[in-house]
């Protein structure tokens, strides 16, 4: 009797040292579990625009605005009020020397655009990757054949810094429809006529001064 319990005791200390995990886990995969996150944030800035039009002045404090918050690819500008269709045309303009195109619609805020004044958004995203880099788990011993805490950190947060508009990490481009087979075949046609490096021989060069120098 003390024999089967001994052994009922060693079968239970020896399946606790493995670290079996009976239900499955999210990083015993192929995909990362360390993700990029785009978050969006959104500044508003109320104009005056009675009759529809921005007041005098309001055009520089508005311009003022976009050049405090850095404006750039990326961003998405929103004309939101009542009767703003002049002062829409006339953001629009500002928002132009910027190389930025005002949007259809507007994304919900807080308050209530006053009669008389017009509310311009711009909705920033910003794609980061959480808790990166995560060396919170030893890589070994594994028995769960889970991959390493920090896998993926690496190409998903240098993915995450280089988008140009984070915004497509969530959907994508939409198509307009329209084919345009210049721009579809420009890079394979610079990658086939540039000349390959190396191909112009190699270049003297020295480490040392020459007389006169």
């Amino acid at each position: 009797m003390r024999t089967r319990i001994a052994i009922l005791v060693l079968a239970s200390a020896a399946s606790a040292g493995c670290g079996y995990t009976p239900h499955d886990l999210a990083d015993r995969g192929l995909e990362s579990v360390n993700q990029p996150v785009v978050t969006a944030t959104n500044y508003a800035f109320d104009a005056s625009a009675p009759g529809g039009a921005l007041a005098p002045g309001e055009a520089e404090r508005l311009s003022g605005w976009f050049q405090g918050l850095g404006l750039g690819y990326g961003d998405s500008i929103y004309v939101d009020g009542a009767d703003a269709y002049v002062a829409r045309e006339q953001v629009s303009a500002i928002a132009g020397t910027y190389g930025m195109m005002v949007q259809a619609g507007a994304p919900v805020t807080a308050g209530v655009v006053q009669p008389g004044s017009v509310r311009v958004v711009v909705a920033r995203r910003r794609a980061s990757v959480p808790n990166c880099p995560n060396w919170s788990r030893p890589s070994e011993p594994d028995y769960n054949n889970r991959s390493m805490s920090n896998f993926g950190c690496g190409m998903n947060a240098n993915l995450a810094a280089m988008v140009a508009n984070p915004e497509d990490l969530v959907h994508g481009q939409e198509g307009t429809g329209v084919g345009d087979t210049m721009t579809g075949s420009k890079a394979v046609q610079f990658y086939r006529s540039t000349p390959p490096t190396g191909t112009k021989g190699l270049q003297e060069t020295s480490t040392t001064k020459k007389e006169g120098q």
